[in-house]
């Protein structure tokens, strides 16, 4: 992801890359980052910036908010595998500075969610809820970030139901996410798909613009879309 969003920001589009951060036996550490190199430790860079876009590690996430808390830097995350601890972690640092934090920058899946919460509503008690959640081998959380999101979104509306979450990891696949509303002689299902990192990047990008205008506050993608 990290490679993605540097591929996408130019000056162009108002943004200026000022550097990376990598872990420090990383064989990038030294080489061109826009207008800086990537270094070991985000305290290197962080004085020349107004916004830290992190999609590193749980652990160093922590760290990262922090100090990015504070030397008054917004901060955007798309790291997922939190513990509960860490998430408290980003939403104290919301009282503080701006925090994006979105387990998908996807706009579609966004959009998906209120699909979600408004087809369930409609549906009612009589339909059963399954998710199934397809991504890579190599990811490491299962469900998704994304999965348990929509999960909270949907719950939100309707309370606590037994929503079933299933998880396959595969092969490269990028991210697949499928809601099974079953009723009786009928099933709607909604789809998003994920063709490319392309999409979560331009939504980083998005929610970069929007962040540096934004007051003390833990945001997500529906305050960014103004769902």
């Amino acid at each position: 992801m990290g490679t993605e969003i540097a591929r996408l920001l130019t000056p162009e589009n108002g943004i200026e890359l000022v550097g990376g951060v990598e872990i420090d036996s990383h064989p990038l550490i030294g080489k061109p980052a826009g207008a800086g190199v990537v270094v070991p430790c985000l305290k290197d860079v962080i004085d020349r910036t107004d916004v830290v876009v992190d999609f590193s590690v749980p652990e160093a996430v922590s760290k990262n908010v922090i100090l990015c808390a504070e030397r008054g830097k917004s901060y955007i995350t798309g790291v997922t595998g939190f513990s509960n601890k860490e998430i408290e972690e980003l939403q104290k640092a919301g009282k503080r500075i701006a925090v994006v934090y979105a387990p998908n920058f996807s706009v579609g899946v966004a959009v998906l969610a209120g699909i979600a919460q408004k087809t369930a509503q409609l549906l009612g008690e009589d339909y059963d809820i399954h998710l199934i959640e397809t991504h890579h081998r190599k990811k490491r959380d299962a469900p998704s970030g994304t999965a348990k999101m929509l999960v909270e979104r949907i719950e939100e509306k309707i309370g606590e139901r037994r929503i079933k979450v299933f998880s396959i990891r595969t092969g490269d696949v990028i991210g697949e996410h499928r809601l099974i509303f079953g009723g009786t002689g009928e099933r709607l299902e909604l789809v998003h798909k994920a063709e490319s990192r392309t999409a979560f990047a331009f939504g980083v990008i998005r929610a970069i613009h929007w962040i540096v205008s934004q007051p003390a506050g833990f945001y997500s993608m529906a305050d960014i879309l103004r769902f």
